[in-house]
């Protein structure tokens, strides 16, 4: 376990000086419950880590882009903070890797599941502030969102809305979630042109087209999620 919580904090950047409060962010509520763990499970934390990450995001817009309107600033908050913006931030970490679960969460995929791995990761923003305060926690999530906030400050940020909708009604109907990779890139470097596979539960679903991966993403989240709409259509 020690040698994990090393490899976590390497990912994490961040050195603990107390690694009770990182264990704890890590530990399910199935494990605490089956092993009686002295330090109990993430649920507190992941209360605290919400409201430090809507903090944090939001001063940082209003701090660098007073020329938004409260609307836009309200917008970029809400995809920044979002299930899936947290659960991508969580897949980069391979955090599922470290997490500590029950036999029955285990069983079922929990290290893949989003909604754990959104509860860990706001666990573990919490933990992070809780040992080194503020400015710790700040500067770890930052480095978590740096592509996001840059594709906002050049004017590139693309929306989520295609990938958050495929992610949440895969969610709702009990399916794996939605994979990324890249099958082609070609063209110059100031005219890149990117091709994405989705994949869902092993299963190729989707192709996209985009100038940028998250476009591309975008595209195939698009066409997926018409793909699958039309398949519960006929099932009606």
């Amino acid at each position: 376990m020690a040698h994990g919580l090393e490899n976590l904090e390497e990912r994490i950047e961040y050195l603990f000086k107390d690694r009770s409060l990182l264990v704890r962010a890590l530990t399910h509520s199935s494990y605490a419950n089956e092993c009686r763990v002295e330090q109990g499970d993430n649920e507190q934390l992941e209360f605290l880590g919400d409201t430090i990450i809507g903090f944090v995001v939001g001063e940082y817009l209003l701090v660098n882009h007073p020329d938004f309107s409260e609307g836009q600033l309200s917008k970029h908050r809400a995809q920044l903070v979002s299930s899936s913006s947290l659960f991508r931030m969580a897949s980069g970490l391979e955090l599922g890797r470290f997490l500590r679960l029950g036999k029955g969460a285990e069983k079922s995929g929990g290290r893949k599941k989003q909604a754990v791995l959104v509860d860990a990761t706001e666990a573990l923003v919490a933990a992070v502030y809780l040992d080194g305060g503020m400015e710790a926690a700040r500067r770890f999530l930052l480095k978590q969102l740096e592509e996001d906030l840059g594709d906002i400050r050049s004017g590139r940020f693309v929306s989520w809305d295609y990938k958050s909708r495929l992610q949440e009604r895969l969610h709702s109907l009990r399916e794996a979630p939605p994979e990324y990779s890249i099958i082609d890139e070609s063209g110059p470097s100031h005219r890149r042109q990117f091709c994405v596979r989705l994949t869902i539960g092993g299963e190729p679903t989707a192709q996209g087209q985009g100038r940028t991966k998250k476009s591309a993403e975008q595209d195939a989240a698009r066409q997926a999620l018409e793909r699958v709409e039309r398949q519960l259509s006929w099932k009606t």
